[in-house]
């Protein structure tokens, strides 16, 4: 069966589905990363990419906005001058009533009859302005961890922004 598209399962509706022990099998997550870069690091600059509306984030799109911005931190930066951070953890499980179709999916299918749907994906539910990556960087990169968030930001469903939580006196 075709996958829906994400923009299907974009706005929160709904109780959130979360009780895995009830559920029979839940797809594994993309995203299986959650600190990159130099961890024990002091770095005087912390960004932040947060989120303008109250949005559902697919697991695959964090892991993608998560490449996006370690392979432009690592290959820029270095390594050893930035700690980056995944904030959010896809624990929402995203239902889909998957229909027959071809010749006679007339007679097979039951169509809306017993439509809760099988268990397809994992998505984070985020309120406004709730953070979904978080940068730590040395003043001489920080300009290079401002548009790796922005990178990362095009793979997310909402518009986002990226806010200075601590050294703003090193920003140019």
């Amino acid at each position: 069966m075709v996958r829906k598209p994400a923009s299907m399962y974009r706005r929160i509706t709904g109780q959130a589905f979360t009780r895995r022990e009830y559920m029979g099998g839940v797809p594994a997550s993309r995203l299986n990363q959650f600190d990159m870069g130099n961890a024990s690091g002091e770095f005087p600059i912390t960004l932040t990419l947060k989120v303008k509306n109250r949005v559902q984030i697919r697991h695959t799109a964090l892991e993608a906005g998560r490449i996006a911005a370690n392979k432009m931190l690592s290959s820029q930066a270095g390594s050893a001058n930035y700690y980056l951070k995944v904030r959010t953890y896809p624990h929402c499980v995203l239902r889909e009533n998957k229909l027959a179709t071809g010749a006679g999916a007339d007679r097979v299918s039951s169509g809306m009859r017993s439509a809760f749907g099988k268990n397809v994906s994992t998505a984070a539910r985020l309120e406004r302005d709730q953070a979904i990556l978080t940068v730590s960087v040395t003043p001489e990169k920080a300009n290079v961890a401002k548009t790796a968030l922005w990178k990362a930001s095009m793979k997310f469903p909402s518009p986002c922004y990226v806010e200075i939580e601590k050294g703003q006196e090193y920003m140019r």
